[in-house]
C-alpha cells in the first residue's frame, strides 16, 4: 500500500516550489519593465513617448498582478496541512479515481511523483467542488463521467 502521507508530502512540496517560483519569475518580470520605463528618456516626438510609457505601466500593472496571484497563491498553500487526515475530501486531500489522482490544493497542474502522475488542483475548481466531501468508495457524475472515488487520504 502507499504511503499516501508522504505522497501528500511532496506533492505539497513541489506546490510550493511551483508558487515560488512563480513569485520569482513575476518579481524579475515586473523589475525589468520598472527598469525600462526609467530608462526611457523624451523624445522629440512626445506622443511617441507617452504612448511607450503607458505601455510600459500597463505592463508593470500586467506582472504586479501576477506577483500578487503568486503570493496569494502560497500562502494559500502555506495554510495546507499535508500530514493532516481526514475521511471526507477538502483542502490538502489526496483523492486517488478511476480517472486520476488529484491533491486538492491549487490550480498548479500535472506532477509527476515516480511512475505515477497526480494534478494539483483547486478545491474551488468544478472538479474540486465535485470531490469535496466524497469518501472513499463513493460515486459521482462530472461532466458525463462516471468517477470512483478508492481513496481519500
Amino acid at each position: 500500500m502507499p504511503d499516501y502521507k508522504q505522497i501528500k508530502t511532496q506533492l505539497h512540496a513541489h506546490c510550493l516550489a511551483r508558487a515560488a517560483q512563480s513569485i520569482q519569475t513575476a518579481r524579475a518580470a515586473l523589475e525589468a519593465a520598472q527598469e525600462a520605463g526609467n530608462s526611457e528618456t523624451k523624445s522629440s516626438a512626445g506622443d511617441k513617448y507617452e504612448t511607450g510609457r503607458a505601455m510600459m505601466q500597463a505592463e508593470q500593472e500586467r506582472y504586479k498582478a501576477q506577483l500578487l496571484k503568486a503570493i496569494e497563491l502560497k500562502n494559500r498553500l502555506a495554510q495546507i496541512r499535508p500530514d493532516h487526515t481526514s475521511e471526507t475530501a477538502g483542502p490538502g486531500s489526496l483523492v486517488i479515481t478511476n480517472h486520476g489522482n488529484f491533491y486538492l490544493s491549487a490550480g498548479l497542474g500535472k506532477a509527476r511523483l515516480g511512475k505515477d502522475v497526480y494534478f494539483a488542483i483547486s478545491p474551488e475548481s468544478p472538479l474540486g467542488q465535485a470531490l469535496k466531501g466524497r469518501r472513499a468508495g463513493e460515486e459521482f457524475m462530472f461532466q458525463n463521467k462516471s468517477y470512483n472515488v478508492e481513496v481519500v487520504a
